[in-house]
């Protein structure tokens, strides 16, 4: 399965779609539960900061047509869990220094096959961005080998096949037509010529209704053969384009299924070359058992900042409130994300790091957003009648 990952600059409604905050007619509210949501900024914050450090660092306001904040769509996969887009944010900030503030995983978008009537989803997900450069103060300027660094970065990260580069997707996408519209114009030939053959048959003889004149010869009725005619015409065009219909539906079910064979067979040559590796190779597998518990504890240290967000206002003064909430946190990061507890369980027996994680919990990092201010509408006070 193919991924790809194209930023283009934030919509003003962005938040309002990423994070479900109203309904839309194009989605499925039985699967919205599924969607998954992170962040650690709101939009507005983010664009504040931005333009303070932009004036800080280079003395100059921010440019009015400058985009300093910009959102990817990135096709995912059903298994993708939200520390595989932490992964993938941290290798777009140490290589082309965007900073990801917000991610969404959408699993409610799709559309059901007209002909099969089966869902088809819309897999993908929302990188929100800060642009910024953090040595200039003024917005990150990439070339078009960058954004193809992008792509590369966003098929590792995910483990899915890269998108195809542009000029070569459309040379493709141009081949594929032509060679539809030539299946087309022989699947078409074919028909004509099936219909000459049955149309010169004997037992389109059938239909042609006869009659005896006055003086005894036969005559056809024409309302009547034509009737016939047309009935059968009609019966014969549905039948033959139901089965092109399914025809069409079962080869792509064949090919879908094909390129899924070929996928998994890829797939699994690259985990058992793996496995050897780290069964044969202790240096290799420590490092990678190192690499694997770093990406984890860095993702759930954007949990426990995301909580924070949520709940800036929770009483996390009593330790065992904060190591039931701790608790809950890992419960549902390791849930979500197919993590297997004991590997929560040996990040915490790091004592410098458990240490941090739990006073981020219970302190923060000192950039936790004030507590939105909800106005409590007042009582009206009745009136009382007072009597003179």
């Amino acid at each position: 399965m193919k991924t790809s990952i194209n930023f283009k600059a934030v919509k003003s409604d962005s938040e309002t779609h990423n994070f479900r905050r109203k309904t839309f007619d194009y989605i499925r509210k039985d699967l919205s539960p599924q969607n998954e949501y992170w962040q650690e900024d709101k939009i507005t914050d983010r664009i504040l900061k931005i333009e303070a450090y932009c004036k800080e660092k280079s003395g100059r306001k921010l440019q009015k047509n400058a985009m300093p904040v910009r959102e990817a769509v990135v096709v995912i996969k059903e298994d993708t869990t939200m520390k595989d887009l932490h992964d993938l944010s941290k290798r777009l900030q140490e290589e082309l220094g965007i900073r990801v503030f917000q991610i969404t995983i959408h699993k409610d978008e799709g559309h059901f096959d007209k002909e099969s009537k089966e869902w088809k989803p819309n897999l993908h997900a929302h990188l929100v961005a800060d642009w910024q450069d953090l040595t200039t103060g003024k917005t990150l300027k990439h070339q078009s080998f960058h954004y193809s660094k992008m792509q590369d970065l966003a098929a590792e990260c995910l483990g899915m096949e890269r998108g195809t580069a542009g000029s070569v997707g459309r040379l493709e996408a141009v081949e594929f037509k032509i060679q539809k519209k030539e299946q087309e114009l022989k699947a078409l030939e074919e028909k004509l010529d099936q219909m000459k053959a049955e149309l010169g048959s004997k037992k389109f003889n059938d239909l042609i209704v006869n009659d005896t004149n006055f003086f005894g010869a036969k005559q056809i009725k024409t309302k009547e053969t034509i009737t016939n005619f047309g009935n059968t015409f009609k019966l014969y065009n549905t039948e033959l384009l139901k089965n092109n219909n399914e025809l069409d539906n079962k080869t792509r079910q064949v090919t879908e299924l094909r390129k899924e064979i070929k996928d998994l067979k890829r797939e699994n040559t690259q985990l058992k070359s793996k496995n050897t590796a780290l069964v044969t190779d202790a240096d290799v597998f420590a490092l990678e058992k190192k690499k694997y518990l770093d990406s984890v504890a860095e993702a759930l240290e954007k949990a426990i900042h995301f909580q924070r967000f949520k709940n800036p206002q929770a009483d996390r003064s009593d330790d065992k409130n904060l190591l039931r909430e701790m608790n809950e946190i890992c419960k549902e990061f390791s849930q979500k994300n197919h993590i297997p507890f004991s590997a929560l369980e040996q990040i915490f027996t790091i004592t410098e790091l458990a240490t941090g994680l739990f006073s981020l919990l219970r302190l923060g990092d000192g950039n936790e957003p004030e507590p939105e201010y909800i106005p409590v509408p007042r009582k009206k006070k009745k009136r009382r009648n007072i009597r003179y």
